[in-house]
């Protein structure tokens, strides 16, 4: 049986799992006003948000401590195992919240949750270099990153309209079983990489092969594995240096608001849980909107003769100018609804740049190399990510949050530093000896 443009069920696949990801890592964050009254009613409103920034910093920490694990298991295993590992562990740890009584369960499961939900990143930018030709692979990072995106949108409306059925806990069982099912289609889908996969056509077999320019080193026109240092001689590299900093410095924007809009909007307008979801959706508009739009420039600049270097770094640097001002703006958004816009074009100008610094490792490195960088890279930006969240009470006090926008703007610059010096030219790198 052959299956048309199987390499694009992958990707829709990947970005399904993205989907139930961030709404597995979303549900803790809308709940919060209920858990926190039902399991902390005696705490005041700043202990209460010490305690979710607590539970979200070991989570953060395991989640970088699981990408570097999960990034050599995906290198080791293959796409297919290491994905279904991650997302079968992360959604067993979903369903477990349902069990947690305080801080110390909340944090084993959250940590749990976090180094399995870790392989979805590394995992799904090692697909995107198996599954595609170089010209599309920061269009297919836009597909799956928009799957957070996505996520976000669904999970916060979602989960407010399941709290007047369920309680907290069933709602965490609930979410945990969607991640078990997508299990069956992955399995059946993506039996093996393209040069065997059976139902893959051989002209598009030739089609992804021969249009992945980085694993074609010797230059004879013929598919090879690319260039796949190790570990050492692979950070030996300034631009694995420059996608590990990127990373780090442009990471951290995202889980700001990813982890802290349902809180912001309950502490600065007073909403409760079903208010924060008529609201709390609105950001992940703009980075699902991103996310497709710097797939899709960066696929058309590719096709229309930009080099990867130039494609790369114009729509990074696009998406990081789009933040500069809007990150500065949040330090007065004025009511509820334009701080949901202006957090909407916050996050599409992170979703324009994001994808393109993801495809990175794919521009550098072969095949064989990509996860462990991607995870490396990952496990880099989640720590940063956890030392900006574990400040944002302290930061915060009084309900101020110019201080967290401010540390947000300046990351970008750094970003942007980053990919223009230590990156050097964007293009796969050879042994030299």
């Amino acid at each position: 049986m052959k299956v048309k443009g199987l390499r694009w069920w992958v990707i829709a696949l990947i970005a399904l799992a993205t989907v139930i990801n961030y709404i597995d890592r979303q549900s803790i964050g809308v709940l919060w006003p209920d858990i926190a009254e039902d399991l902390f009613p005696e705490n005041t409103q700043f202990e209460r948000k010490e305690i979710f920034a607590t539970i979200s910093v070991i989570f953060m920490f395991s989640y970088a401590f699981g990408q570097a694990i999960f990034g050599k298991i995906l290198d080791w295993l293959g796409t297919r195992i290491g994905f279904a590992l991650s997302i079968f562990v992360w959604s067993i740890a979903t369903a477990l919240h349902a069990l947690a009584k305080g801080v110390l369960s909340f944090g084993l499961f959250r940590s749990i949750l976090g180094i399995a939900e870790a392989g979805n990143w590394p995992g799904a930018a090692k697909a995107n270099a198996e599954w595609f030709p170089t010209k599309e692979r920061a269009f297919a990072q836009g597909l799956f990153n928009s799957g957070a995106a996505i996520g976000g949108i669904i999970a916060i409306p979602v989960i407010a309209f399941l709290t007047v059925y369920f309680s907290w806990q069933m709602i965490f069982i609930l979410v945990g079983l969607i991640g078990l099912l997508w299990l069956i289609p992955w399995l059946i889908l993506v039996k093996a990489p393209p040069k065997k996969h059976p139902w893959l056509s051989e002209a598009e077999r030739q089609y992804i092969l021969s249009g992945q320019k980085n694993q074609d080193i010797d230059e004879d026109g013929t598919h090879d594995e690319g260039y796949n240092p190790d570990t050492g001689k692979l950070l030996s590299h300034k631009q694995s240096w420059g996608v590990i900093i990127a990373s780090a410095a442009i990471d951290p924007i995202w889980w700001l608001f990813v982890v802290w809009i349902p809180i912001y909007l309950n502490e600065v307008y007073g909403m409760d849980v079903k208010t924060i979801g008529i609201y709390g959706w609105v950001p992940y508009v703009g980075a699902m909107l991103g996310a497709w739009f710097g797939g899709l420039f960066a696929q058309n600049r590719l096709q229309a003769g930009w080099t990867v270097d130039k494609t790369r770094k114009i729509i990074i640097t696009i998406g990081c100018l789009i933040m500069l001002p809007s990150l500065l703006a949040m330090a007065n958004p004025g009511g509820p609804t334009t701080a949901v816009i202006i957090m909407a074009v916050i996050l599409f100008g992170f979703q324009t740049a994001i994808g393109n610094v993801q495809t990175l490792p794919s521009d550098f490195f072969g095949g064989k190399t990509v996860g462990t960088l991607s995870g490396i890279a990952g496990m880099a930006a989640k720590l940063t990510a956890a030392g900006l969240i574990y400040l944002v009470p302290w930061l915060t006090a009084g309900g101020n949050y110019t201080p967290a926008f401010i540390i947000g703007a300046t990351m970008a610059v750094i970003a942007l530093v980053s990919i223009w010096i230590l990156c050097g030219k964007i293009e796969p790198l050879k042994n030299k000896i």
